[in-house]
């Protein structure tokens, strides 16, 4: 019997009454109960963008490199010698928060398989977490419940698929309590001729499901992910997916070997919205029809609906097109390996996603209506982006400035990330020249005897004080993190995670964010070739703070990257950029301003990114000459903290003469961009390379053995030792995991 469409059913589908009229209007009738679901997932703010989609054409996405942008499964740039890199970021935010293990593990299952939908090879991941705070009175103990989970996740699916987890960030903020965000960068290497893409080609050919059996995990996954969290959240158990790394790597390899034999003319995840997502825009793309009969489709689960089949998102699944009559080669090399690999359908020339299950048709809706026609919303935004932050801030002396100095280093934000990072495999493949610790990892391309650069980058203070302004840091701040290493930056995935876009003070914050980043990307010649868009990450009504994440990819330009560590004492210590400005309000978005002084306020730096380029390519130059002992990016912290984690490696320190009006707390601790701590034991040299690209190259000081003395003219400001210091940045969040445990 079929099922009624009310008012209440239209809702927990998260449909409004206008676009279920639409539906209404494209079908020319009611729908049938699994058309409602088809169109509820495809149409959520997860799968169709609906809130975004307006704004996101403001990015750039071309340049002499890119080889496919937007719209794919994954972004593709050419390195050269007939090879391109496949890469992209992807959120797996609400699921973290249900499901913290399962939730990250099937994020980095999830972006893994977009990569090698592409025909690429899977070379490397990150990942940019943000919990809540580990010492929160009333929700530590569940923050730290989360970031377990979640980093057991990453590393179980990571280390069992046999990609290397090379680097990322990890911050802590009190509105990410109740919404975590967990983004994974995946990458991947492709020769040029063989690309794939998830078009529906050739009326008549067959469409073959292979991989893992359908289950009912995941059932409504992208619809969860597009509605804020309410105390019911942790009901929505079933709808995280349940992840088999083994089994994704027995994908993979059955999918490069099929894809070899040229029998496959188009491919794509069953991602988000599975056999629905995967098939419509398949069709979509191609401008073809598919005929679906789920009787033949592979379940894990006795008595599976049609609408419960349609909406799973089991992983481990892919969609095939084959070419008609050579079916059996792919369905060949799928049982080598174990796996399903099933006809369940066929590309026609009809336009339409029809579904059949046991006999009768449950579902026939243009694939264009679903994959193209989403509802289009430009949403209010004519407002001041949400924030209750002041302009000015507190009024305040340092008494001690050692002291803040251990205080940022023992913080969550700043301290050492090794107990995360060590439980990931980083060197598997054997491929990874700088890994985790590092201003960017990099990777050595066997393949072209060549290597490349990738970073992540994101600062939701920042973001909350301006959210133009604070785009524009972080592309920045990312490219910089890829020149300090002698990487020339070339293309940018990035994810946009916000909070509620009905609100126009959040929408507000996702437009400006998406402005100040195609500004920027623009600028900086590194074109957005894909990304995520995260919206409704609010529990109880508060939203996270706006958090644009980018990766950033580079190709390597030196012969060797240069890394943080000071290698000797002896060498000049040069700051490339100078000692940059700061102001009151400037110092308000700070991690001094943080933790130290616990307030939010004022602005972000300020960025000139006529002076930030420059200084890149005067980095990138000293690097690609030899001349850089080390190279470390000036960032969160200031210059007091990059100073000490350029000791940190091997034990030597700096001996530090600065010369400047600055107040003591402003001169060793602001975030103001554009600077760059360089040791050298030629230091003439890169002084000439300064003043050819017309930056400051200061010399500040020497390096010297076992600890970091700082003056200001004739003031000392700092006499610490670095064994005591990195004893406090090792143990900080292991001291913080431990005694949340106790609240």
């Amino acid at each position: 019997m079929a099922t009624a469409i009310t008012p209440d059913l239209i809702e927990s589908h998260q449909l409004t009454r206008e676009e279920y009229d639409r539906i209404v209007s494209i079908l020319g009738r009611e729908p049938t109960y699994t058309e409602l679901g088809i169109f509820s997932v495809m149409w959520s703010e997860h799968c169709s963008y609906k809130s975004s989609r307006l704004h996101l054409k403001k990015l750039p996405t071309r340049s002499r490199l890119v080889l496919q942008g937007p719209g794919e499964n994954a972004g593709v740039i050419d390195i050269g010698g007939g090879y391109g890199i496949a890469f992209k970021i992807e959120s797996h935010n609400h699921p973290s928060f249900i499901e913290p293990f399962q939730g990250a593990a099937t994020g980095v299952g999830g972006i893994l398989r977009d990569v090698f939908t592409m025909g690429a090879r899977p070379i490397a991941v990150m990942d940019a977490l943000r919990f809540g705070p580990l010492q929160d009175p009333g929700a530590g103990a569940r923050n730290v419940r989360i970031l377990e989970g979640v980093v057991s996740g990453i590393a179980h699916y990571g280390n069992c698929f046999g990609v290397p987890t090379v680097g990322g960030e990890t911050m802590f903020e009190a509105s990410y309590s109740g919404n975590p965000l967990i983004n994974v960068f995946a990458l991947g290497i492709v020769k040029h001729e063989e690309v794939f893409f998830g078009k529906a080609e050739g009326v008549g050919n067959p469409v073959l499901y292979v991989g893992a059996k359908t289950g009912r995990d995941g059932i409504h996954g992208a619809s969860m992910a597009s509605a804020e969290f309410t105390e019911a959240a942790m009901e929505k158990r079933p709808n995280v997916q349940v992840g088999d790394p083994f089994m994704e790597k027995l994908l993979l390899e059955a999918c490069l070997e099929a894809m070899q034999t040229g029998a496959i003319a188009g491919i794509q995840d069953m991602g988000a919205a599975g056999l629905t997502s995967s098939s419509c825009e398949m069709a979509s793309r191609a401008g073809t029809g598919i005929e679906l009969d789920l009787d033949h489709v592979p379940q894990r689960e006795s008595g599976m609906t049609a609408y419960e089949m349609m909406l799973s998102e089991s992983q481990e699944r892919m969609l095939l097109v084959a070419r008609a009559g050579r079916e059996h080669e792919v369905a060949a090399v799928f049982k080598k390996w174990g796996l399903d690999a099933v006809a369940i359908g066929r590309v026609t020339a009809s336009g339409r996603l029809t579904v059949r299950h046991r006999g009768q048709v449950v579902a026939d809706i243009p694939a264009d209506a679903l994959a193209r026609q989403a509802p289009l919303y430009d949403r209010p935004h004519n407002v001041k982006p949400y924030r209750t932050a002041p302009l000015e801030g507190p009024s305040f002396r340092s008494t001690d400035l050692r002291r803040d100095l251990e205080t940022l280093l023992a913080s969550d934000d700043l301290c050492s990330k090794r107990w995360i990072w060590e439980q990931y495999d980083y060197m598997v493949r054997t491929n990874t020249v700088a890994g985790p610790g590092t201003d960017a990892a990099v990777l050595r391309i066997k393949e072209t005897g060549t290597a490349l650069a990738m970073a992540l980058d994101g600062n939701g203070r920042y973001s909350y004080l301006s959210p133009r302004e604070g785009a524009r840091l972080i592309v920045a701040e990312c490219c910089r993190n890829l020149s300090a290493t002698g990487a020339l930056p070339v293309a940018t995935t990035n994810n946009l995670n916000f909070g509620n876009p009905e609100r126009p003070e959040i929408m507000a914050q996702l437009v400006e964010s998406i402005e100040g980043m195609a500004e920027a990307c623009a600028f900086f010649e590194v074109p957005i070739t894909g990304g995520n868009v995260s919206l409704y990450n609010e529990t109880l009504g508060e939203a996270i703070f706006p958090t644009p994440v980018v990766g950033i990819v580079g190709l390597m330009n030196a012969p060797r990257p240069a890394t943080v560590d000071f290698k000797e004492p002896g060498h000049a210590v040069i700051l490339l950029g100078g000692l940059g400005r700061c102001d009151d309000a400037q110092f308000g978005g700070t991690q001094y301003a943080k933790h130290v002084l616990k307030s939010l306020w004022g602005l972000p730096p300020a960025l000139d990114m006529e002076y930030e380029k420059r200084v890149q390519a005067a980095i990138r130059e000293i690097v690609a000459e030899g001349l850089a002992a080390s190279s470390h990016d000036v960032g969160d912290g200031g210059l007091a903290v990059a100073l000490l984690e350029s000791s940190f490696g091997k034990g030597i320190g700096a001996q530090v003469v600065l010369d400047s009006g600055l107040r003591p707390e402003f001169l060793l601790f602001h975030e103001g961009p554009s600077r760059i701590l360089v040791s050298t034991p030629q230091p003439a040299r890169i002084q000439s390379i300064a003043v050819r690209h017309g930056v400051e190259a200061p010399r500040i000081g020497d390096t010297i053995l076992g600890k970091v003395e700082i003056r200001n003219r004739q003031t000392p400001l700092m006499d610490c030792g670095v064994l005591e210091m990195k004893q406090l940045w090792e143990s900080g969040l292991e001291k913080l995991l431990g005694s949340s445990s106790k609240l």
